[in-house]
């Protein structure tokens, strides 16, 4: 059924357990998808408080995505006057963030291990969207056959974790180290801590952190090729708030409205992840007249949301316009949530929007980007999957010499 086109609501395949698998069976999730209670409870507030700890929201953090910016920044200026394809750049820049926060450690953007965590949740995500996953979740039966929804499980069993091996208990380098230390403190109490949530955990965040962030710079990046008068006022902007600074800082978003107006607006085009993530009721609800049980399964349409009409000016069309007043200054319709809402609302939502506003200013900064003459008309129609992605599409660039 659908309620003000706003949520779709019934019992559907628990796709989710093709998207983070851990064993066949009885399944273990991680704690993105993980049903809400006392467990998801207990590793919401754990991630919370170790995310905080390792510089979330902090200078500190600032200072570990300026650092893998100079390697973008220098992927890029290696491409200088020629066509490059940015999807592995982006991809991998946005996954050595949180690697840094998960393992305390990054990894050169042609490190084999790399590319495969990024092949294999592209991959996940595609068939976790196709008819495979559909036919997993329908006949039990054939869980166990070699079909093609079984590289789903091989992918995710490839990233093991050797901190054991190698970290020191109560001084911990990393998230994972942490996780570690909360199980030894912890004991025989039964929690919900376990080693089987390790790996899965990391996954979880790695995913979220990595893929929703890459695919908006990669949204962003292609709109503002086909939208030069878009990329100049930002870089005019940029220049005049910047006059004299060595790099951009993420107070400074309070004195650029046109840059913070660009930035949300790609957000909302890019709707990276349409159905959010998955809820459930936990009591009988009555809603808009509807009656909707307990345990029914909620999947919200954040596209309805992100193009709601009367919520935006220009609803069907890119325009940063969207998010200005008649004074120019920056404003947030109540409808813009591309990280969801309530106590669900995503974990890393801090992150993404420091790491999207510190990476897209520093580069528009530089570099001037430009659409190929040969590359014809821009398609932006997204690739399908349980997170939107562009196509694949070739930029080039140019040094830029601020105003």
């Amino acid at each position: 059924q659908e309620l003000g086109g706003r949520l779709v609501i019934g019992r559907l395949p628990r796709v989710r357990h093709l998207l983070f698998p851990f064993c066949v069976g009885e399944l273990v999730v991680g704690v993105i998808l993980a049903d809400y209670g006392s467990g998801w409870r207990e590793h919401r507030r754990f991630a919370l408080m170790t995310l905080r700890n390792f510089g979330l929201g902090k200078n500190s953090m600032e200072d570990r995505i300026h650092e893998e910016i100079t390697f973008t920044v220098s992927t890029l200026e290696k491409s200088i006057g020629k066509t490059m394809s940015p999807q592995v750049m982006f991809h991998n820049a946005a996954s050595n963030i949180i690697c840094q926060v998960l393992f305390a450690r990054r990894y050169e953007y042609d490190n084999a291990l790399i590319k495969m965590i990024v092949q294999c949740f592209t991959e996940n995500s595609k068939i976790a969207n196709g008819p495979w996953a559909m036919l997993y979740d329908s006949f039990p039966l054939i869980r166990y056959l070699p079909l093609p929804f079984m590289k789903a499980f091989k992918n995710a069993e490839k990233r093991s974790v050797e901190h054991k091996k190698t970290r020191g208990p109560g001084d911990p380098r990393d998230f994972v180290d942490c996780y570690l230390d909360e199980l030894e403190k912890r004991g025989d109490d039964r929690s919900s801590f376990s080693e089987d949530w390790i790996c899965l955990y990391a996954l979880d965040l790695h995913f979220a952190g990595a893929d929703t962030t890459s695919n908006t710079l990669l949204t962003g990046f292609l709109y503002l090729m086909n939208y030069p008068h878009v990329q100049e006022r930002c870089q005019w902007e940029i220049d005049r708030v910047l006059e004299g600074k060595d790099r951009v800082s993420f107070e400074d978003r309070h004195h650029m409205p046109y840059v913070q107006a660009v930035i949300h607006e790609i957000q909302r085009v890019a709707n990276t992840v349409p159905l959010s993530v998955f809820h459930c009721t936990t009591k009988d609800t009555e809603l808009m007249g509807y009656s909707i049980p307990k345990g029914t399964m909620i999947i919200e349409n954040l596209t309805s949301v992100l193009s709601e009409e009367g919520q935006w000016k220009f609803r069907h069309e890119f325009n940063p316009e969207n998010f200005l007043d008649d004074k120019g200054e920056f404003v947030k319709p109540e409808a813009f949530m591309p990280f969801s809402a309530g106590p669900r609302v995503c974990l890393g939502e801090g992150l993404a929007r420091m790491e999207l506003f510190l990476m897209m200013v520093t580069l528009l900064r530089k570099f001037k980007f430009i659409w190929p003459e040969d590359a014809g008309e821009p398609d932006f129609t997204p690739v399908y999957g349980v997170t939107l992605t562009p196509k694949p599409y070739r930029m080039k660039n140019q040094l830029r010499t601020p105003q």
